[in-house]
């Protein structure tokens, strides 16, 4: 039944990327009319994870929101954050490797709608980049998403942090909140098989400011790993909102 239901919800979700994505072109012209459009079609796939696989997507943490302009330290298990992120924050400012904002269609509204684009291979010219541009979105009021690890990962495995969350934590003047999620054992990665249960996103309190980098890195792992260790895996019990 899972299969059918992941191949069913499959069949749906290409189609209604498609359309979305060749009808919203016109909102391109603007960055609101395309994070519009990326919201629609985000909470499409919301409506479609829930109830044609059961996947019940919930918040804790919501408090940790409440500090003005962030940085927001998420992990990244699957693909489904990067959908639904955009649904919790107005105008989210995304670090991902430049290599995403050049995909047909897709590319083209993640770059119109707010992204800080990485390019791994030059150096300390991008590290520059990446904070001017961090500069500008916090002193502008909005929220900077970045996936420390730089890649997905799967639960239980580990990978190293990259500089770039070091460096926004010792540049830019603002909350470094951390998030935990447990998406990889619903949603995978690669993995056509989508597991009905509770996807939840918890932030985290903000790490404390000042510390070197290397207690900075540890608390970050502590706090988002401590509270991952606590969160659903599939055929367990629901926990209650904290």
């Amino acid at each position: 039944m899972i299969y059918i239901r992941s191949f069913i919800y499959l069949i749906c979700f290409l189609p209604w990327t498609l359309a979305v994505a060749v009808l919203g072109l016109p909102s391109l012209v603007s960055r609101g009319g395309a994070l519009w459009v990326i919201r629609f079609w985000a909470h499409g796939v919301a409506l479609m994870a829930r109830w044609i696989i059961g996947i019940r997507f919930e918040i804790q943490g919501k408090e940790h929101l409440n500090l003005g302009p962030s940085i927001i330290a998420a992990q990244h298990q699957s693909a489904f954050e990067t959908y639904m992120l955009f649904l919790l924050f107005k105008r989210p400012v995304f670090v991902l490797k430049d290599a995403l904002q050049y995909i047909p269609l897709v590319g083209w509204y993640i770059r119109r709608g707010g992204l800080i684009a990485i390019d791994r291979g030059a150096g300390a010219s991008a590290m520059r980049h990446v904070l001017r541009a961090a500069d500008k979105a916090i002193s502008d009021g909005e929220t900077v998403l970045i996936f420390p690890e730089g890649t997905r990962t799967p639960p239980g495995e580990r990978q190293d942090y990259k500089p770039g969350i070091v460096a926004l934590y010792r540049h830019c003047d603002a909350p470094l909140v951390p998030m935990a999620l447990n998406t990889g054992y619903f949603w995978g990665k690669n993995r056509l098989a989508k597991i009905p249960g509770p996807i939840i996103f918890e932030f985290l309190p903000p790490i404390e400011r000042g510390l070197d980098r290397n207690a900075f890195l540890l608390a970050l792992r502590t706090s988002i790993e401590t509270a991952a260790a606590d969160l659903p895996v599939p055929g367990s019990a629901p926990t209650d909102n904290r």
